[in-house]
């Protein structure tokens, strides 16, 4: 190793250990927890340089004129070390690993009244199978814009479910909550809370009427149960423009927002993009 390859490592670690000490108002909050998020900073970004987390692409983002890398962990990652890739330009690739710690979930029990929402029939199956192909492409949808990365509520309201609870509907146990869920009267304005372009939007089995943003960068954000759609495919939005309404549309106990938020793929908690303080009123 050349002593430039050297300080070159050496200065991705000092970035990373950095990181978890910025303000708060500086990059996201860091969560090397699964369901969390780990954030790398580039000292020296050049266009076109790629890095991966977990042999995964990472989502790039700029943010007070310095570059950083964003990866979602997953929920069902287990703790250990895992490590972040820079692949540059000129083909040449430096490495730094980073520990990821447990976190334990708390249980949730739901009572739903449509039984066929937790057990679909044979027609709900065909249609459910043919909607998980939608929501794959969206998930893993990808464009080279650099993503705005300052998001605000899309809704305000109390949390009634948080991300990562193991869910057990009429006792049956299913996937584990991979969203936000705030609460507020149906009717309540839904708004974008990033610059973005609509990918998806339509009527779904479990998830109800529910549209698709991408930021950018393989950064993904979804919004559920909605009682309407004001946006379609294609539609460019701004940060605060409306999206549609609150509902209680598909498999639900009640008006809420399900809001989540994914980097190429990786489901992650929204709280770590978001505010730590919900605003008293929406943007006007």
């Amino acid at each position: 190793m050349t002593f430039k390859s050297f300080k070159a490592i050496a200065s991705i670690f000092l970035a990373l250990a950095m990181t978890a000490s910025l303000p708060a108002h500086a990059v996201p909050e860091q969560a090397l927890v699964p369901g969390g998020i780990a954030i790398l900073a580039l000292n020296s970004y050049k266009p076109n340089t790629s890095v991966t987390f977990d042999d995964r692409k990472t989502t790039i983002f700029k943010h007070d004129n310095a570059w950083y890398a964003l990866a979602g962990i997953p929920l069902k990652a287990k703790p250990g070390r895992y490590q972040f890739k820079i692949i540059q330009p000129d083909g040449s690739t430096l490495a730094t690993k980073v520990d990821v710690k447990q976190k334990k979930y708390e249980e949730q029990h739901l009572t739903i009244k449509n039984r066929r929402k937790v057990n679909p029939n044979e027609e709900d199956m065909k249609r459910i199978s043919s909607e998980r192909e939608r929501k794959r492409a969206a998930k893993n949808h990808w464009t080279e814009d650099y993503p705005d990365i300052d998001f605000i509520w899309p809704v305000t309201g109390p949390i009634s479910s948080i991300y990562g609870l193991r869910r057990f509907f009429n006792e049956q146990e299913r996937n584990p909550h991979n969203g936000l869920d705030i609460a507020a009267p149906e009717g309540t304005d839904i708004r974008a809370p990033a610059d973005g372009t609509v990918i998806e939007a339509g009527d779904f089995f479990f998830s109800g009427n529910m549209v698709y943003v991408d930021h950018g960068q393989g950064l993904i954000s979804l919004y559920a149960h909605m009682s309407r759609i004001d946006v379609k495919p294609g539609d460019v939005l701004r940060r605060g423009d409306i999206l549609g309404a609150v509902g209680q549309t598909g498999r639900v106990t009640g008006a809420h927002l399900h809001f989540a938020v994914m980097t190429n793929g990786i489901l992650f908690d929204p709280l770590y993009l978001l505010p730590g303080q919900q605003p008293t009123a929406q943007l006007q």
